[in-house]
């Protein structure tokens, strides 16, 4: 058995450009030389022999900080994962699949894509706008020097002195918003899953640029349309040249497997269906028999018609009717021309039953207030949730459940999505998420993340003893869910067992910090200087959450604790995890005994924290189970990990 030694925070590899060319190398060998220089014709050979064309157009958004963004979205997480067992244990939380992740989102997104990729149905998200303001929560300076900088992202090293500035103070210009939303984007991207959508609200400010960045992630192709919701119904007075009504939210699709959508039809629009004269097939709404081009344009679709009512021959003086003669004599025999009530309108409508319409409506990019809500309804809800106007504008429940309601309503993979929002604000996403489940009967799941930014502390929400936004957004979804909860129970159809109305709760920690001042917390060249004494059951607990997510399980799937002789290891997905010390030949004894005997236990990677085992004694349990054939013949690989 080899042992393979893994530093997960390592970042020392990493560059602009690292983890695309690893994929390029992967996927496309032939189009590098032996020195490992890209051969750009073998790519061109590819793409044209597939019946492609190679796009010579050089066009693209360019701003000062790209290279420094791309890097940012390449570098592995500089944080750990840890759980509020406290409240995850709770009744009402610890099966539950939401979850609600404190941190700044970009860790939090590196955190969750090996668990998530592909996995995510629908992001929402509701970024800070660029305003001009001062004091941008989210610093993503990573403290790199000028020459780091410069070599990493392989610019010049005056660009890397001019990017290092305007991270290191707060700027609120094009470049810095753009270097912001990069990576958190292209991360976000690979959590989608094929069929999955992005919505991203945004204002005048920065929707142009958003477009053009949205087109470079997420590619030109996958641009559905620029939404735009009437976020308020009245005019501003207090306005110096015009009253901003409306806002941007911008629509993407992963990928081509999104291609059509579909919303339930409103009550209004089932209003425009009749049934006038009887008609066996049902209720039927029309539209017009007359072409809107001339006789001249379509001489094929001009001809003489009789209403049977009045035995009247009939053509229009200018224009072309909408069907070929054999079309309008097939309408005629099946009765789907309509003249009025009376039987004597001048020209025929054609009947459109909505029986044989197929499910949903065709959404078009116009929300309007009736349907979507308003900016003034999203205050109203958090003030009556909360007692007090807790959050600036936040976003209606209204809205969100728009944007849900574009998938097939009668599919029910469709209500057992994840949803994602990483800038969860006051916690609309998930309100909107159980309320909708409570509605329809759907178990969608939702996963926000949002940093513990300071409130305002002349707010009424810091006065009430909300010191974060994250704190408001935890304390809304308890309140929705308290409140969806107590609806449930007064209608005797329903159990409020039935519906996932908890969550669990995780944030980012920093890596653990080695009492002894020589070193780093995580360094390979000089592991045995760590002190594992200092760390606690909670440390131990983060490296775990850590570890199994980045291992691919989910952040809510549980790790099974197994006892050997007196040793306790942990078991999930068929790898089983090693992080304690004292681990002792009887142990080993009892982990070769249990790969024999227990059917259930059948582990492919033992994965063990290096400084709570000396070189040595990670050497003998490799070797004495490498030399030992086990029953079920199981093959075992010993990771090693800082």
């Amino acid at each position: 058995m080899d042992i393979r030694e893994e530093t997960l925070n390592d970042n020392s590899t990493i560059t602009a450009n690292s983890k695309q060319l690893e994929i390029l190398k992967k996927n496309f060998p032939q189009c590098f030389d032996k020195h490992g220089n890209f051969m750009a014709h073998k790519m061109e050979e590819i793409v044209v022999g597939n019946g492609l064309e190679l796009s010579r157009e050089s066009y693209s958004l360019n701003w000062l900080g790209k290279s420094y963004a791309r890097l940012l979205a390449n570098e592995n997480p500089r944080t750990l994962l840890k759980a509020d067992i406290e409240h995850n244990a709770l009744e009402t939380n610890k099966t539950s699949q939401n979850l609600l992740i404190k941190g700044d989102n970009l860790e939090v997104l590196k955190h969750l894509k090996n668990a998530y990729e592909s996995a995510i149905k629908m992001i929402y998200i509701d970024p800070p706008y660029n305003t001009g303001g001062d004091g941008f929560v989210y610093n993503d300076d990573r403290k790199f020097t000028i020459d780091e900088l410069s070599r990493l992202a392989g610019v010049s090293f005056e660009e890397a002195k001019r990017i290092m500035d305007f991270t290191t103070s707060n700027s609120n210009s094009h470049s810095a918003w753009l270097t912001f939303m990069y990576p958190r984007l292209y991360v976000a991207r690979e959590l989608l899953k094929d069929d999955g959508v992005i919505f991203i609200s945004i204002d005048d400010n920065e929707a142009s640029q958003l477009k053009l960045l949205c087109d470079e992630v997420f590619g030109e192709e996958n641009f559905v349309g620029d939404i735009i919701w009437e976020k308020r119904y009245g005019r501003s007075n207090n306005a110096k040249l015009m009253t901003n009504s409306t806002e941007h939210i911008l629509f993407y699709r992963k990928t081509e497997k999104v291609d059509i959508l579909k919303e339930n039809r409103s009550e209004e629009h089932q209003d425009t269906y009749s049934n006038p004269d009887n008609d066996y097939r049902g209720v039927w709404t029309s539209v017009s028999f007359v072409n809107q081009v001339t006789r001249e344009a379509r001489p094929n679709l001009s001809y003489a018609i009789k209403n049977p009512n009045t035995n009247e021959t009939i053509e229009h003086p200018t224009n072309a009717w909408k069907v070929s003669k054999d079309k309008y004599e097939l309408l005629l025999k099946e009765n789907r021309l309509y003249w009025g009530s009376d039987g004597k309108a001048k020209y025929p409508r054609i009947k459109r039953f909505l029986s044989e319409l197929d499910d949903g409506m065709v959404p078009i990019n116009l929300w309007k207030f009736k349907e979507a809500g308003t900016a003034d309804l999203g205050t109203k809800e958090l003030k009556i949730l909360m007692g007090i106007n807790a959050f600036t504008f936040p976003k209606p429940t209204l809205l969100i459940k728009k944007m849900l309601s574009l998938f097939n309503p009668k599919d029910c993979n469709n209500k057992n999505e994840i949803i994602l929002d990483f800038f969860a604000g006051s916690g609309t996403t998930a309100h909107a998420v159980m309320d909708l489940n409570a509605q329809d009967g759907g178990n969608r799941k939702f996963i926000l993340v949002q940093i513990a930014e300071p409130t305002d502390s002349k707010s009424e929400a810091y006065k009430a003893g909300y010191k974060t936004i994250f704190d408001i957004t935890k304390e809304r979804i308890l309140r929705a869910s308290a409140k969806i909860k107590s609806e449930i129970a007064q209608d005797i159809t329903k159990d409020s067992n039935d519906y996932d109305l908890g969550f669990k709760i995780f944030e980012t920690t920093p890596l653990l910090e080695n009492p002894l001042d020589t070193m780093d917390a995580f360094n390979e060249e000089t592991p045995t200087l760590f002190d594992v004494s200092t760390l606690t059951d909670d440390d131990f607990n983060a490296l775990l959450t850590t570890w199994k997510v980045h291992d691919g399980m989910k952040l809510t799937d549980k790790l099974q604790e197994i006892t050997l002789q007196e040793y306790k290891a942990y078991y999930g997905d068929k790898k089983l995890y090693f992080v304690h010390g004292g681990f002792d030949i009887e142990d080993l004894k009892a982990l070769i005994l249990r790969l024999d005997k227990d059917k259930s236990f059948q582990p492919n990677k033992l994965i063990v924290f290096g400084y709570s085992f000396d070189s040595k004694y990670q050497r003998e349990i490799s070797e004495a189970l490498g030399s030992y054939t086990n029953k079920k013949s199981i093959e075992l690989d010993m990771i090693v990990r800082y």
